[in-house]
């Protein structure tokens, strides 16, 4: 005979219930809002770094990925803050998009021209990267403590 679960809708069942709670108690820690934070600023700092920098005339599709990936940056920073239970496995897209940076301008220019380009995407992509492994860790170890393994 086939057991039917006595609970209506996934969301009302306990397990969902204590993950979204566990999420939620990480996300207010201190270290994620720092992460969180610090997230945000390095896709702030990506998305204007071409003009900052000024390399924004001479690498103009340098200008478009930096444009385009710390608009994603901003946005994964600000849903992390916002729902970090939907937004978890995203942080390890963070360290994918960060190791991008470091590599990108040497792709997508073929030789960089300049060495402002180079120390811009290699640093923020490093941050970015570093930052994404953080905020996975911290929820990472929030599963591991209520399953009852060992801490982080």
């Amino acid at each position: 005979m086939t057991q039917v679960s006595q609970y209506q809708d996934i969301a009302a069942h306990p397990d969902i219930a204590g993950s979204r709670q566990r999420y939620e108690q990480v996300a207010a820690s201190g270290p994620a809002v720092v992460i969180d934070g610090l997230v945000l600023l390095a896709g702030g700092w990506l998305a204007i770094s071409p003009w900052v920098v000024g390399f924004s005339t001479h690498a103009p599709n340098v200008t478009v990925n930096n444009l385009i990936l710390g608009a994603m940056i901003g946005v994964i920073a600000l849903g992390l803050a916002v729902a970090p239970a939907r937004m978890f496995r995203l942080t390890w897209s963070m360290v994918a998009i960060g190791v991008w940076l470091i590599v990108s301008p040497y792709v997508i220019q073929r030789s960089v021209s300049s060495a402002g380009i180079a120390w811009t995407n290699e640093i923020t992509g490093g941050v970015t990267a570093l930052l994404g492994l953080g905020a996975a860790a911290l929820l990472v170890s929030a599963d591991r403590r209520a399953a009852g393994g060992p801490p982080g």
